[in-house]
C-alpha cells in the first residue's frame, strides 16, 4: 500500500548501492527523454491525420513525460545527489507535470466531440503506440522500483508517466481497431481515464506518496 515518506536521502556517507541507483535513474531518464521526442512528434503528427483525440493528446502526454524525465536528470546531477531539498523540488515539478496534461485531455476531447471528429486508422499512429505498449510498461516498473530504493517520489511519479502513455496507448491503438465497427467512443474514454489518473497521481506525487507499493 502506499506509504507516506520524507523526501530521503541517504547518510553522508552515501552508499555505493544507492549511488549505483541514483545514476542508473539518471541514465534511464536521459534515454527516456530521447525516445519520448520522437514519440511525440510521431503521435501528434498521426493524430492529426486520423482526428484521433487520444492519439494527440498521446502524443502530447510524452511532452509532459518529457519535462518529468528533464526533472529526474537534474534531480540526480551534481551536488544536488545528496540534496533533500532537490528531491523536494523534483517532487512538486513532477506533480504539477501530471497537472498539466489532465486540462489538456479534457478540453481536446469536448472540441472533438463537438466537432463531431472520429479517429480514423493511421498506420504511423498504429505502429509508434505499438511499440510503446511494449515499452513503457517494462520502463515505468524499472523506474517505480528505482523510486522505492531510493526514496524518490520523483523517480516513482516520473515511471507512473511511462505507464500512463502505456495505457493510453493501448487505448489509441483500440479505438483505431474498434472505430470501424462504431465503438468510437474508446479513443476519447480512454482520453478521459488517463485524465481521471494523472489528476490523482498528481495529487499522491504533491504529498509525497510513492507510487510504487
Amino acid at each position: 500500500m502506499a506509504e507516506r515518506t520524507s523526501t530521503a536521502v541517504p547518510p553522508r556517507a552515501a552508499s555505493a548501492a544507492w549511488l549505483r541507483d541514483a545514476r542508473r535513474a539518471r541514465l534511464l531518464s536521459l534515454a527516456t527523454l530521447v525516445w519520448l521526442g520522437a514519440e511525440s512528434l510521431a503521435g501528434v503528427a498521426a493524430g492529426l491525420a486520423a482526428h484521433s483525440v487520444a492519439l494527440i493528446g498521446w502524443g502530447v502526454s510524452a511532452l509532459v513525460e518529457a519535462a518529468a524525465s528533464l526533472i529526474v536528470v537534474w534531480r540526480f546531477t551534481g551536488a544536488r545527489t545528496l540534496s533533500a531539498d532537490a528531491e523536494e523540488k523534483a517532487r512538486r515539478a513532477v506533480a504539477v507535470s501530471f497537472w498539466l496534461l489532465a486540462p489538456y485531455l479534457a478540453l481536446h476531447v469536448a472540441h472533438d466531440l463537438d466537432a463531431g471528429h472520429r479517429a480514423a486508422p493511421s498506420m504511423l499512429g498504429i505502429a509508434v503506440t505499438a511499440v510503446s505498449v511494449v515499452s513503457m510498461p517494462a520502463l515505468g516498473l524499472a523506474k517505480r522500483r528505482l523510486g522505492a530504493r531510493l526514496h524518490s517520489p520523483a523517480t516513482a511519479g516520473e515511471g507512473t508517466q511511462n505507464l500512463m502513455c502505456a495505457l493510453l496507448a493501448a487505448g489509441v491503438l483500440a479505438g483505431l481497431a474498434l472505430n470501424g465497427i462504431g465503438w468510437w467512443w474508446v479513443d476519447p474514454a480512454m482520453a478521459l481515464l488517463v485524465a481521471a489518473v494523472a489528476v490523482r497521481e498528481g495529487r499522491r506525487a504533491w504529498r509525497g506518496r510513492l507510487c510504487c507499493h
